[in-house]
């Protein structure tokens, strides 16, 4: 009986349950791109190298007590850990970071989201834990020799180098590029990936105090380098002095615009929209945020610079300078607010939009919220519009109004009265309920528009419309397959859903048109400044005027990736942008993969935008 019992130790055991789970969540729940052998290898047996190693450390307790507990925290605080990670997976398809974790006051305002990410099958996730509890009481626990121990440390280690050293070959120069958080969970596993987390986030911290004011010049350089090709365009000026009001529309997406369901158009006045005679669509447009979201989206076009790779710059970095649209704006006397019906600490509102210049937020204080006009995040979008018209019109012209919604908000809640579309009928109920959202922010825009008119603010008015970011994960893709009557979503289509519609509206124009010109929204400042006729050309900023030709035009990811004219980088493969074909090549003939020179323009981009915002670089610079 004892040597049943000693037959295996506790620690071996904890390490193959943790690690086969770990792995299941890898391979299965995770939907992570698999397209090589040695990648396969790699995503096998780095769960069980983790596991075992991270279990192994408690040889090193002395007390057969002491190695049970810690066995059994570590099990426990591992499948925390996977579990969050997988919560957050479900709705962003992303992973979590250490700036994130100091997000938590937006907890309070996520919790109908979060609910809905949860499945009943979850729970199977915490039976490797209840098996080595279980066990722990039946386990004899061996009092290993230094020898030993020293030993186990040893093959730990080789272990462990063996596994960065085949994710290395996998991706070269994978620790010092990382700007694609699922490459380095696939090549080094979600726990040394968090441990990276740390160690960079504590490298970035420093760099502020670091900074000195020789650190901008050459990004002045390559900024002026970059611009140098920009022509001036018939469109300067065209807007000066009139007032600018922005609409984010939350999670609209641009597959939705011009289609159908059940045999309704999904957006019919936004499809009218297209053709009006002062209006310019934007059919190739990208949102470009990263974990921020709409905070992403709201930094991106009020500064063109990139979000940070980790967490919120509306978080870690509320307290820097920055040259932003409003701070712009204020020296042509315009007035600058924004109009959101949510808590103004929300995305840390109240303190970053100070930073870039906002005279007035206008948050859910200044709403009448109850339970007839509220549903899912709060506001709905009519009453929302409706009421902000109002403080509109007691605003001092010309002035610059941005107004967010929040309808069409994940996980897309709408009561059945306000439905004039039916849902999709999928497995995916995210997706399904999208679409009856989307028509209601529809109708609610249509209806602003009007009041707009009826108010007299409309013909001194240049008003945007942009989708800040997606709303359908690409946990969906089977429905959203279905939906688009695809056999599958493959990498390009998903690079290809990022998509968000732009609408530029300038009354009395009449020189509106569809625009096929690739662009981001990190190209919506200059283009504004554009059409304002603001001078621009000391802005630091990474973005083009969407009206101007640019040789070799492209817009870059927070991972890296990158859509151009020709080409379409995703997964560390290059795609023709307008067939979806892969561009193959051989490295064996010293052939060039095509995408290489525009994902180093990219990857230097990232670096730079860093490089300001970590080192709070503006407060050097004199605008």
């Amino acid at each position: 009986m004892e040597l049943r019992r000693r037959s295996i130790p506790l620690f071996l055991l904890a390490g193959l349950l943790f690690g086969l789970k770990t792995y299941i969540v890898y391979r299965f729940l995770f939907e992570i791109n698999i397209d090589r052998i040695l990648q396969e290898i790699i995503i096998l047996v780095n769960p069980f190298i983790t596991s075992i190693i991270f279990f192994g450390l408690s040889i090193w307790f002395q007390q057969a007590k002491h190695q049970r507990r810690f066995i059994l925290y570590s099990a426990f605080i591992g499948s925390l850990i996977l579990y969050f990670n997988l919560i957050f997976y479900r709705s962003f398809t992303d992973f979590l970071t250490i700036p994130q974790l100091f997000q938590m006051s937006n907890l309070a305002d996520l919790s109908s989201s979060i609910l809905s990410l949860i499945k009943f099958y979850d729970i199977f996730l915490f039976t490797d834990f209840l098996i080595i509890w279980m066990a722990s009481k039946n386990f004899a626990f061996t009092d290993y020799s230094k020898r030993r121990k020293i030993f186990a440390t040893v093959v730990s280690l080789l272990l462990v180098s063996g596994n960065f050293l085949l994710a290395e070959m996998e991706r070269p120069q994978l620790l010092q590029r990382a700007f694609d958080r699922e490459y380095l969970v696939k090549n080094i596993g979600i726990f040394y990936y968090h441990i990276y987390d740390v160690f960079i986030n504590s490298i970035m911290h420093t760099q502020r105090v670091l900074a000195d004011g020789n650190d901008i010049d050459e990004i002045k350089r390559y900024i002026k380098h970059k611009k140098s090709t920009e022509e001036n365009t018939n469109l300067s000026g065209v807007a000066k002095g009139r007032n600018i009001i922005f609409i984010s529309a939350e999670s609209l997406q641009s597959f939705v615009i011009d289609n159908e369901l059940h045999g309704e158009e999904i957006t019919p006045f936004l499809n009218r929209f297209i053709s009006h005679p002062d209006t310019f669509y934007f059919e190739n447009f990208y949102h470009q945020t990263a974990q921020g979201k709409t905070s992403d989206s709201e930094f991106i076009t009020e500064n063109s610079l990139y979000p940070i790779a980790s967490g919120a710059v509306f978080f870690t970095h509320g307290q820097n300078e920055f040259f932003a649209m409003p701070k712009i704006l204020k020296n042509e006397n315009y007035q600058s607010v924004v109009f959101h019906a949510n808590t103004d600490t929300f995305w840390n509102r109240n303190q970053m939009y100070e930073s870039l210049g906002i005279d007035q937020f206008y948050d859910v204080s200044y709403y009448d919220v109850d339970e007839t006009n509220q549903v899912g995040w709060g506001l709905k979008d009519k009453a929302f519009f409706s009421q902000t018209i109002a403080y509109l019109q007691q605003l001092e012209q010309p002035f610059y109004a941005k107004l967010i919604t929040l309808t069409n908000h994940f996980p897309f809640e709408l009561d059945e009265e306000d439905r004039t579309l039916q849902p999709f009928d999928s497995e995916s109920d995210t997706l399904n309920n999208y679409f009856p959202t989307v028509r209601y922010t529809d109708e609610a825009i249509e209806q602003f528009f009007l009041d707009l008119k009826m108010t007299g603010l409309y013909d001194n008015s240049i008003i945007i419309i942009m989708g800040d970011h997606d709303g359908i994960s690409a946990n969906h893709h089977k429905a959203m397959a279905e939906f688009l009557n695809k056999e599958e979503i493959t990498p390009y289509d998903q690079m290809q859903l990022q998509r968000v519609p732009l609408f530029i509206h300038i009354p009395g124009l009449n020189k509106g048109r569809v625009m096929s010109t690739i662009g981001g929204q990190i190209d919506l400042k200059p283009t504004l400044l554009h059409l304002l006729g603001i001078e621009s050309s000391d802005d630091i900023s990474f973005g083009n005027n969407l009206f101007s030709t640019v040789e070799n035009k492209y817009i870059g990811f927070r991972n890296g990736n990158f859509v151009s004219e020709k080409f379409l980088y995703t997964n560390a493969t290059c795609y023709d942008r307008m067939t979806g074909e892969v561009l193959a090549y051989d490295e064996h003939f010293n052939e060039e993969n095509p995408c290489t020179a525009m994902k180093e323009k990219v990857e230097i981009e990232l670096i730079y935008s860093d490089q300001i915002i970590y080192g709070d670089l503006f407060r050097f610079v004199d605008f």
